[in-house]
This record gives structure tokens, C-alpha cells and sequence, in this order.
């Protein structure tokens, strides 16, 4: 910070205090609905004293938790809880080697369980997916080009601007607009290419056209980098045997659609559906040897907790047990919520069945008073306001878990008819139609 003569004497304020305040207020002037909202309701940055199953208290009052990204309900199993003791007297509790320092072996025997699970080459785990983003893009990306979907999620967009910053040119293409991507790679000649989407959007819950992108991305040497969060868990291969439009096994968008991983990194992390702080990606051999000298997190970053690897294990052995059954669960429960907004002529933009039920308002500025009337009535969402979400998307957005009660779910789908008479909700293309 510069400063100038009368500053030093005090007679002056500081440029750069004054230049800095401006930057600030900028920044504040943008993202002014989500800081009212913050302040003024009692679902932003509240603070949860305990739980009770999929009930949380905030405060005096108990809630139905439909935020949770906890999809399989791991976090809440018995089985699971009960095996981290034994790994923690034989680990401790935070062997804090970097990777490349001292890597616990219950890493490589994550790999091996996660390469026979999605069917890869090989797989490489790091703290969060957040990091993997903004350390893996920019050694994919080098000194060429990366094609992002404009509606990729903030941590890639954060990730391909850093990458950007060390030399990478970077050009966005329309979601659901192949047309548009192959436009742009028609155009670019640069190499290394990679393409960067999201596997499910973690707004809409509605997958991204892998089939299409991975021809595109075969037929013009580009790689394809999907980020498979919301994913990993719920969806998997398909079978005549299946339980539910899921599919089997929770291994993920790739095997899913019935992909393989040429051309493709698959990332996604193990702290949705398996409940647990820890994230990988698959690549095949020559690539895990370059990250693991030329990624910052297996360098330098503070390792996953051994209680985070053991439910992770754990959690390898429940869902061959049982996930399946889980998954059928979670989906009957998904289906009732979406049935009850296609009954009351609700718009929502999830047409994959997925657990995430994105619930637009018809008027943005009603966010704070549907947030309190949900909170009121005892049922805990995840609220989108702007920036977060385009102003014509804000909103709520409802996460079903497997561990949800059916008792749950009949109160959410009771508070949301309640909520239709009070608020202005964005009709259904088939109400738009009947009216």
C-alpha cells in the first residue's frame, strides 16, 4: 500500500485504504441480495446445535434437513461409525504427512477399491474436489485451450480462471449446446485441449450429454473433464436386474451412460453419498506419476483425516451390501417430492429424477419470505439467491437423502402445498398449458 506524504503525518487518509474500500463496495454492491439474505434469514449461516436422525436444531427449533448433500445416509450408519475406532488407535487421528511426504496405505488401498468400482486404469485421491480443480486443470490445460460450459460449477470456473492466470486461453460454450462447443473446437487449433462441464448439475440435478461430449472431445483430441460430484454414489451402470433408474453399484455418470474413460477424467469426491472428506479423480498411470509431482495438493496439502479414509472404506463394504437397496429408497423418496410438484402445476427443472429439486420463485425478491416460511414450518433447504443463481433461477433447492423418513418427506410435501398458496412459484410448463 502506497502512501502519501500527508498520510504518513496523518493529516490525509490512505490511497490505498480508499482505493481498497472502493474494490470492496463493488463486490458488496453485487452480491448485495445474498448479503440482506444472510443477515436477515435464519437458514443462511445458521448454526446447528444437534441432530437426531435427518432432524436438525436450530436454536429452540427441531427441522427436517432436506440440504443435506448426504445422499445414501452413510453418515448416519452404525456400521460404518462403528469401524473408524480401529483404524484411528492404529493411525491416530491426523498423520499429517503430505502425500508425497508419507502417504498412509489406506490411500493406495482406496485406489485399488475405486478402480474396481467406476472400471478406470486408475485413480488418484486428494483432499477435496475444490482442490483437485484448481490444481489438475491448469496441468491439463498447459499452454492451450479449455472449453468450459457456461453453467459449470463456481470451483471449475475458479480452477480454468486459475489455469487462464498461468497461460491457458479459456472459451466458454453453451450448456446442452454441443453444436456451440464444436463450433468453438472447429476454431481453435491450440493443443493441449480439455473441455470442462459438470457431470450433474448440482442445481437442476439433470446429467450433462456425456455420450455427445466424449465423441466430441475423441474426434478432436481434446480431453474431456467432468465433475461428477453429485453423481458418484447415486447413478451407476445399468442392468435388467436394476432396483430403480439409478442403476447399480453408484459408480458413477461414466458407467452410467455406458462411457469408458478414453479421453475422459472422471473427478468427484467421497463427501455427498459416502459421507467422508476425501476426492479423487481417474487417469491412467503416466498421468498419476505427473500429478504426483506436479499437483500442489499431493505435494504440500495436509492429508484427509484417518477417520474420513476409514468411512470411506467402510463405505466401499456398505454399499456393495446395500447400496442398492438405498439408492431404491432414495429414488421412491425423490419421486414423491417431484409427483407432488407436478400435482400442484410447479415448475422445476429437474427432468432426471435425481435427488437435487431445484424450485424456482416466479418474483426473486420473495426469497427471504419463502426462506422463513419453510424455516417456520419446520423444513430446512438449501436457498439460491443472486449471484448464486441467475435472478430468473433464484430460488430453493431440495436435497432428498436416503436417510430422510418417509414422515419426513410427508411433511415437506404438505409445507410445500402450503407454500404454493402463500407464494408465487414458477408454474409448470403443463399448468402454463391447462390455464
Amino acid at each position: 500500500m502506497k502512501l502519501t506524504a500527508e498520510s504518513r503525518n496523518g493529516s490525509a487518509p490512505i490511497t490505498g485504504a480508499l482505493e481498497s474500500q472502493c474494490w470492496i463496495d463493488r463486490w458488496l454492491s453485487t452480491c448485495h441480495d445474498l448479503a440482506n439474505l444472510e443477515l436477515s434469514n435464519p437458514m443462511m449461516d445458521a448454526v446447528i446445535d444437534e441432530i437426531d436422525g435427518r432432524m436438525i436444531r436450530v436454536g429452540e427449533r427441531w427441522l427436517a434437513d432436506f440440504a443435506s448433500c448426504n445422499y445414501l445416509g452413510f453418515d448416519l450408519e452404525s456400521e460404518i461409525i462403528a469401524a473408524v475406532p480401529a483404524y484411528l488407535e492404529r493411525w491416530g487421528t491426523h498423520p499429517s504427512w503430505s502425500r508425497m511426504l508419507g502417504s498412509p496405505v489406506l490411500y493406495e488401498q482406496i485406489e485399488e477399491r475405486l478402480c474396481e468400482l467406476l472400471g478406470c486404469e486408475d485413480a488418484l485421491v486428494l483432499p477435496t474436489i475444490t482442490l483437485i480443480h484448481m490444481s489438475v486443470i491448469p496441468v491439463l490445460a498447459g499452454g492451450g485451450t479449455i472449453f468450459m460450459e457456461n453453467r459449470a460449477h463456481k470451483t471449475i470456473y475458479d480452477g480454468c480462471h486459475y489455469a487462464a492466470a498461468r497461460g491457458a486461453t479459456l472459451k466458454r460454450f453453451q450448456s446442452d449446446a454441443p453444436d456451440d462447443l464444436e463450433r468453438l473446437l472447429l476454431e481453435d487449433n491450440s493443443k493441449p485441449r480439455l473441455i470442462c462441464v459438470d457431470g450433474i448439475n448440482s442445481m437442476t440435478g439433470n446429467a450433462t450429454d456425456l455420450e455427445v461430449l466424449a465423441h466430441l472431445a475423441r474426434t478432436y483430441d481434446a480431453l474431456l473433464y467432468v465433475d461428477d460430484a453429485h453423481g458418484f454414489g447415486v447413478i451407476g451402470e445399468r442392468d435388467p436386474s436394476e432396483l430403480c433408474p439409478y442403476g447399480n453399484r453408484g459408480n458413477g455418470i461414466v458407467r452410467h451412460l455406458g462411457e469408458n474413460y478414453d479421453q475422459i477424467v472422471l473427478v468427484s469426491g467421497f463427501s455427498k453419498s459416502y459421507s467422508s472428506l476425501a476426492a479423487f479423480l481417474t487417469c491412467t498411470p503416466a498421468l498419476k506419476r505427473l500429478l504426483k509431482t506436479a499437483a500442489p495438493p499431493y505435494l504440500y496439502s495436509g492429508p484427509s483425516p484417518i477417520a474420513s479414509l476409514a468411512t470411506t472404506l467402510a463405505g466401499f463394504d456398505l454399499n456393495e451390501k446395500r447400496g442398492d437397496l438405498l439408492r431404491a429408497d432414495l429414488w421412491r423418496k425423490t419421486a414423491t417430492v417431484l409427483e407432488c410438484l407436478d400435482e400442484l402445476g410447479i415448475h422445476t427443472p429437474n427432468r432426471s429424477g435425481h435427488p437435487i429439486i431445484e424450485v424456482p420463485l416466479a418474483d426473486h425478491e420473495d426469497i427471504g419470505a419463502a426462506g422463513r416460511f419453510l424455516f417456520e414450518n419446520g423444513i430446512y433447504v438449501t436457498l439460491a439467491a443472486y449471484p448464486l443463481v441467475p435472478r430468473n433461477e433464484v430460488g430453493f433447492r431440495i436435497q432428498v437423502t436416503a436417510s430422510n423418513s418417509q414422515a419426513e418427506i410427508d411433511q415437506l410435501v404438505d409445507v410445500l402445498g402450503k407454500l404454493a398458496n402463500g407464494f408465487d412459484l414458477q408454474p409448470s410448463k403443463r399448468a402454463e398449458e391447462a390455464a
